[in-house]
């Protein structure tokens, strides 16, 4: 079976997450779709096969050369974004694709146009997955996980290419924040990882936004609108003016790079009560602090011109830059850098400009930088993926694979 092949098949389950379940993994769906890995990970003959009661699905391809290797690992997550649906996905290839608008659904009239996303100009006369334009494709991380099956099966199909042992491991719950939360790195037992969750060919990332979620909630007091004045407190209106009170050019659709933002991503509420869902990133850890601390001075300054306190600020943090705990370690950014130069893939080196397991690893004591899978606009109707990306993310894994097995680190 090829990686499309394999990765037409994955997408087929519905393994959205759910960060309201408390559950690991958060829906039923992830643990189906683990099961079904688990099965075609025996059929391939690995070895140390295991699946825990969370989701947790690791496995090994044992070492074809007597000489010591690093062990290294191969890690992606199983659960696509609640952001959009993932279920009933609906791909269809565009083949040889010519550079015009792709027509998703034309009963909705939904269209991937490279006026709006002129990335997709740089793949024609490639073969593109796209959805129906009614759900999510799921290339985030479904596409990692057929890369790094059908690179083991490459592996196995050529013995003359020697290896060290090679873990791999698939994990639920990476889009809520979780997916490190309960991954047992001893177990896992590798020198380092690279997860495969990046977007474009040549993407090779080690460096990540530090992140915390915000909830601010504001309380108000509703009388009939007959009789209100003086009387009615309408927390919508408190919500409205905390929203502007915020730098309005400091949100993902004004920043890239380097540069953080502040990123409103839920809004519930009427006159009574209403609650903000922020999302705080940076990479600098001293301006991350700094936005934490503009929430929460935004909310005190709210409640000292109003009476009564009505605003209250909730911030947890969720993960950190892992370029910290890589710096110290290079070789590992490295080895992928030369095995896509290998690979015929011009390196990318960036920041990443969201989260991924690897930075929670690496705080828990396995360096995991992230290498691409060939996805783009991930989390939503838009999303889709050249088979030759695919193609090409494999041939990456195999001469990482490679390199540690004929170098010295």
């Amino acid at each position: 079976m090829d990686v499309t092949k394999r990765f037409l098949k994955y997408i087929g389950f519905n393994t959205t997450s759910d960060e309201n379940t408390g559950l690991t993994p958060s829906t039923p769906g992830q643990m189906e779709f683990a099961k079904y890995l688990k099965i075609e990970l025996e059929a391939l003959k690995l070895e140390d096969i295991t699946l825990d009661n969370n989701g947790y699905l690791f496995a090994t391809l044992p070492a074809n050369t007597g000489k010591h290797v690093p062990v290294i690992g191969f890690i992606a997550h199983m659960d696509t974004s609640p952001d959009m649906s993932g279920r009933h996905v609906n791909p269809r290839i565009i083949r040889n694709y010519d550079g015009t608008d792709i027509l998703l659904s034309s009963q909705e009239g939904i269209v991937l146009s490279p006026d709006r996303f002129p990335e997709l100009l740089e793949h024609k006369g490639e073969d593109l997955i796209v959805t129906d334009g009614t759900t999510l494709l799921g290339a985030d991380d479904k596409a990692g996980i057929a890369e790094i099956i059908s690179a083991v099966a490459y592996l196995q199909q050529h013995p003359e290419i020697k290896h060290g042992k090679i873990r791999i491991g698939f994990n639920p719950d990476e889009e809520i924040g979780l997916g490190a939360s309960k991954f047992d790195v001893e177990k896992f037992g590798c020198e380092w990882a690279y997860t495969a969750d990046g977007c474009e060919v040549g993407e090779l990332e080690y460096e990540n936004f530090n992140a915390a979620a915000a909830r601010i909630t504001f309380n108000g007091q509703n009388v009939h609108p007959g009789c209100a004045k003086g009387k009615m407190v309408n927390s919508m209106l408190l919500a409205n003016r905390f929203i502007s009170s915020l730098p309005a050019h400091e949100t993902p659709e004004h920043t890239e790079g380097y540069e953080g933002f502040y990123h409103l991503t839920g809004i519930t509420g009427d006159v009574e009560k209403t609650i903000l869902n922020y999302i705080i990133r940076d990479h600098d850890c001293e301006a991350f602090g700094m936005r934490k601390r503009e929430i929460e001075r935004i909310a005190r300054q709210m409640n000292v011109e109003l009476a009564g306190s009505p605003v209250s600020v909730e911030i947890k943090d969720q993960y950190r830059n892992m370029c910290e705990k890589i710096r110290p370690v290079m070789h590992v950014v490295d080895v992928a850098f030369a095995a896509m130069e290998a690979a015929g893939v011009k390196p990318n080196i960036k920041p990443i400009r969201g989260g991924t397991d690897g930075a929670q690893l690496s705080f828990k004591g396995l360096p995991c930088p992230n290498i691409f899978t060939g996805g783009l606009n991930a989390h939503g109707r838009y999303e889709f993926i050249p088979v030759q990306s695919m193609e090409k993310a494999v041939r990456v894994i195999v001469k990482i694979v490679e390199f540690v097995a004929y170098n010295e680190y």
